[in-house]
């Protein structure tokens, strides 16, 4: 490996190249939905590998309630009481059928709310998180403009068609549902096909049973999600899925096959794609320079769906900073000294800081021992040490 200075300022510049001339090919050819918009997405990196109208805004009926969902989980107050008010009692739609002045805790209102799609329930928890339904909305719009939901407009928290300002898109609503699936409670509750709850007011308890029957009878590797429908809206559906350790979302907007369209979707993927690490986290072993040489390091690991032939695509490189006759006082080096870029085809698909420190002591033993790395290491002729 050798040190590149013409030209860089300051900067020098490893490549470790594995580009090859070959065609990609897509499971994209492979399917066809009926949904007028449809969205495939890896949970992990947030590729898409699937998209038909993807970022056309459109009516979401109650998948909606994902926002709803974890706002109310994000509130810290699942364990808190909620009195069902007058105003959640008398809402319109799919119901748990609360009563006005009962009690009943957050979560499992958040548990009806998924399950079961309960407006009331909907209702009730934006008066209990957001003080009001105006001021949850509010925190509904300001948490989609926080993910990146950029052409997503909230006035409910349940869905329905009350208003032309409540719309979103397959892509906004699978950035939403990544996000979600980060915390581990709504995986749960979006991947539970039974919940019972407590009732107040009866003798007998409550028993909610998933409306998802991707989750509950049709699809063995699905995780969650969330139904919908309204009569402008037609059929919704978010779905999540894992198969071999590769986690994807699926997204369908107006699709009247929508059980099959991610069905379709899923399998494709799961027949073509393959997570791959790519850059593996652990020491860049075998630098020239006697600065950096045992003390650089990738801190965490990039993986990336890839087909096979995606993979003789990959091109990963390295900017390190040029060392300073400063630097000959270690306190003085900076702890991010690098950068590494990934790109597939020429196109940036991701970039990990490369640091400068004491490593981990299970690096030495573990760094760059992927079938990545040892292509790396076969295509720059570097000799390993160990």
């Amino acid at each position: 490996m050798r040190f590149l200075y013409k030209g860089l300022s300051g900067l020098f510049i490893i490549i470790l190249l594995l580009s090859f001339l070959a065609p990609v090919q897509s499971a994209n050819a492979n399917v066809a939905v009926s949904a007028h918009s449809a969205i495939l997405m890896d949970e992990e990196s947030g590729r898409v590998i699937y998209e038909v109208n993807a970022h056309e805004k459109n009516r979401i009926a109650s998948i909606t309630k994902i926002m709803t969902a974890i706002l109310a989980i994000e509130s810290g107050k699942m364990g808190e009481t909620v009195k069902i008010s007058s105003n959640a009692f008398g809402t319109e739609g799919s119901s748990l059928y609360l009563k006005e002045g009962e009690k009943i805790k957050l979560e499992d209102l958040v548990y009806g709310l998924m399950l079961r799609s309960g407006n009331d329930a909907a209702v009730a928890i934006s008066e209990k998180v957001g003080g009001s339904l105006d001021g949850f909305v509010w925190m509904m719009n300001q948490k989609a403009e926080e993910i990146g939901m950029k052409n997503t407009n909230f006035s409910n928290p349940h869905g329905l068609d009350n208003t032309n300002n409540h719309y979103s898109t397959a892509y906004d609503m699978a950035l939403l549902t990544r996000y979600a699936m980060q915390n581990k409670t709504y995986a749960k509750i979006a991947g539970t096909k039974v919940h019972r709850a407590h009732n107040s007011t009866e003798q007998w308890n409550y028993v909610w049973k998933n409306k998802n029957r991707l989750l509950t009878q049709l699809y063995e590797y699905c995780t969650g999600g969330k139904t919908g429908f309204t009569k402008l809206a037609k059929r919704t559906l978010v779905t999540t899925a894992t198969k071999n350790q590769h986690d994807l979302i699926a997204v369908t907007l107006n699709g009247p096959d929508d059980w099959n369209d991610h069905i379709q979707m899923y399998e494709s993927a799961f027949k073509e794609y393959k997570p791959t690490e790519i850059l593996p986290e652990g020491l860049i072993k075998d630098m020239k320079n006697k600065t950096y040489r045992g003390h650089v390091y990738i801190k965490n690991d990039f993986s990336y769906p890839l087909t096979k032939e995606e993979r003789k695509l990959v091109n990963v490189k390295m900017k390190l900073l040029k060392p300073q006759k400063a630097w000959k006082d270690k306190r003085k080096i900076p702890e991010v000294i690098g950068k590494a870029s990934i790109y597939l085809d020429g196109k940036k698909i991701g970039s990990r800081s490369i640091f400068y420190g004491e490593t981990k002591e299970s690096f030495k033993h573990q760094s760059f021992q992927s079938t990545w790395a040892e292509l790396f290491e076969a295509v720059l002729g570097i000799k390993s040490n160990g």
